[in-house]
């Protein structure tokens, strides 16, 4: 058996639907579904069971889980960098994986979890992913603040050599349409042009970035799929990864991407940042891959035309992975 968690979420169900192109479906999916529409997310995917995460925890906590599990994918956690309720997320992105985690490696099982980019702060400290500088990343909100204990808990444990933790950056791409305001650009803004035939950027409130010109490095959740199957599939690489396309590019390059998919001309309106923003913005964040590559990993991203037009296929109909 296979534990997906956040399996009905955006990374979590397009990864389940990867593992069932790989023949596999004995997968336990844990999540909490709650008034979301995220249940949509599996409704085309091959599973063994469901279990909402309060449940689960309660299961391995007592040790009641019989089942021979051949790996646990922990992409589950609260991803909102707006919110606020810091004993919420300390419980659910900390507390929970930490017992996870201890679960896994007593029973001897690979263990491949989700830290974020949102670590790195506002980037003054770079973005490699290096063990000597994670203790010096500052997170500018509370959900990267939660992210970072963990990543400093398994280096406090010495547990490097022991799991796989995945810095994703900026990923986009169809299975995300439960996500409310952390949705993605592309799909917000493919919403716009359907109403009003524009995009709205948010303005740049740093003279050495232009309005629109803030740069991300953008991942397609296909991409970000692959190379989790890949740590998977490759049980000698261990450690913290980031996972970027390496490559930082514009939210106009982004926007302009989605007007030529759609074969439409380029309308973009900027629009001022909510206060609440303004002081925790990354202008720019971009991927060191090289301790990726040097680990073997030698995946061809999309480029951003590419795969901005084959999320447009989804967005069209409205289709999931």
């Amino acid at each position: 058996m296979f534990i997906v968690t956040g399996g009905a979420g955006f990374i979590g169900s397009c990864l389940v639907k990867r593992l069932n192109q790989e023949g596999i479906e004995d997968i336990l999916i844990v999540d909490h579904l709650g008034l979301t529409e995220k249940w949509r997310n599996l409704t085309n995917k091959l599973f063994a069971d469901y279990l909402e995460k309060d449940t689960f925890l309660s299961l391995i906590e007592k040790n009641g889980l019989d089942k021979k599990v051949e790996a646990v994918f922990h992409l589950g956690a609260c991803s909102s960098t707006t919110e606020q309720d810091a004993s919420y997320l300390l419980k659910n992105n900390y507390q929970f994986s930490k017992v996870l985690a201890k679960w896994s490696l007593a029973k001897k099982i690979p263990f491949i979890y989700a830290s974020s980019a949102a670590t790195y702060g506002d980037g003054s400290q770079g973005y490699a992913d290096n063990e000597a500088e994670i203790q010096k990343l500052r997170p500018l909100n509370m959900y990267g603040y939660s992210k970072q204990l963990f990543d400093l808990w398994i280096l406090r444990n010495k547990l490097m050599d022991k799991i796989v933790g995945i810095k994703f950056f900026n990923v986009y791409g169809p299975n995300e349409y439960h996500k409310g305001d952390m949705r993605s650009l592309v799909v917000k803004a493919f919403e716009q042009i359907q109403k009003e035939k524009k995009i709205r950027l948010f303005k740049s409130y740093k003279p050495e970035y232009k309005d629109g010109e803030q740069k991300r490095d953008f991942l397609y959740v296909k991409d970000a799929i692959e190379i989790v199957m890949e740590f998977f599939k490759k049980p000698k690489i261990r450690g913290i990864y980031n996972l970027g396309s390496g490559v930082a590019k514009t939210w106009n390059d982004l926007a302009n991407a989605l007007f030529k998919a759609l074969g439409q001309k380029p309308n973009i309106e900027y629009i001022e940042m909510p206060e609440i923003l303004r002081d925790k913005y990354q202008y720019f964040t971009q991927a060191d891959l090289k301790k990726l590559r040097a680990a073997g990993v030698q995946h061809k991203f999309m480029d951003l035309d590419g795969a901005v037009a084959d999320y447009v296929t989804f967005l069209k109909d409205g289709k999931y992975f």
